[in-house]
């Protein structure tokens, strides 16, 4: 396909995804321009569309950070009247139910309810895993599935339009947060059923739809690839830079805990637990640090080297 390797990219593409291919398709077509380390931060279920955060070359190493990170936003809209299997629209439906007794301020009000912390059940069909197997193969092979939670954290949930039965809503919420359980339950708690019928990723931390370019832009210009990636440095904004000299990178790159100085952060005072980025002398990345107290000493210890 390449008369020679094209430069391998070490950063993140910020990709509108399609509804309809699977995250893992739309990964693979853009590795076929040459990008031999590839990865994402995220899956988005194939009906979804939106920010697809893809991580090239030792931006793949960051994945854990970047997932853990950040709150997500999404708006979606949901039909009431039916359940699925799936919990969304692609599903088969399992049960119907009349929704018109729902009123705009019922939906409104259930909505509202989403705000704060709380325990969400996980789809059936996910890849949430049991006992080593994702939940999916189990309900395709037509297994029981056990009811799992997981603690979420929702800080904006409102109502963009309500013309029943669908709902518009739009919410900002911790990583990991399954918006078809939100739909789910607000369809039991009205007692008529609801299912997601779209959904679009508007935010990933930190970056939304305003950074992201259409996987058709991107595979229609290849050569355009480079300056589409954004450096790993701007992936974790709130992270501190530390420049280190040649020494200390070789120690670095050996495994060694740097020592703590104030100076290298603006003189900021020791305190455990604080992440932050080695650059080298060229300011590329060299690995992502946190402060610990080793062997009595304040450090920095590697979390994770970015080199090959």
């Amino acid at each position: 396909m390449f008369d020679q390797m094209p430069v391998q990219q070490h950063g993140l593409l910020v990709l509108d995804k399609p509804s309809g291919p699977s995250s893992a398709q739309c990964i693979s077509k853009v590795k076929r321009l040459g990008q031999k380390k590839i990865g994402h931060a995220g899956t988005l279920d194939p009906m979804a569309g939106g920010v697809l955060l893809v991580l090239l070359g030792h931006a793949t190493k960051i994945s854990g950070h970047l997932m853990a990170d950040g709150e997500k936003v999404y708006a979606g809209t949901l039909r009431l009247g039916e359940t699925t299997d799936t919990w969304d629209a692609e599903g088969t439906v399992t049960a119907t139910a009349p929704w018109h007794h729902v009123t705009e301020a019922d939906v409104r009000a259930i909505v509202d309810s989403w705000l704060g912390s709380s325990e969400q059940e996980v789809p059936p069909y996910s890849a949430a895993k049991h006992q080593g197997q994702p939940l999916y193969k189990l309900s395709r092979a037509g297994r029981e599935t056990p009811v799992k939670t997981k603690t979420v954290e929702i800080s904006l949930a409102e109502v963009v339009w309500c013309d029943l039965p669908h709902v518009r809503f739009r919410v900002r919420c911790s990583s990991g947060t399954y918006i078809r359980s939100l739909a789910h339950s607000l369809g039991i708690r009205l007692g008529c059923g609801a299912v997601l019928t779209e959904l679009t990723r508007e935010y990933s931390h930190p970056f939304g739809l305003d950074m992201a370019h259409t996987l058709d832009a991107v595979l229609a210009e290849p050569g355009r690839l480079a300056e589409r990636v954004i450096p790993i440095t701007h992936a974790l904004p709130h992270w501190p830079k530390v420049g280190i000299s040649p020494q200390q990178e070789a120690s670095v790159r050996n495994g060694i805990p740097l020592p703590y100085q104030p100076e290298m952060v603006a003189d900021m005072p020791f305190m455990e637990g604080v992440k932050a980025i080695l650059l080298d002398t060229r300011e590329v990345p060299v690995a992502l640090v946190e402060t610990a107290i080793v062997g009595g000493r304040q450090v920095w210890a590697v979390l994770r080297g970015l080199w090959s």
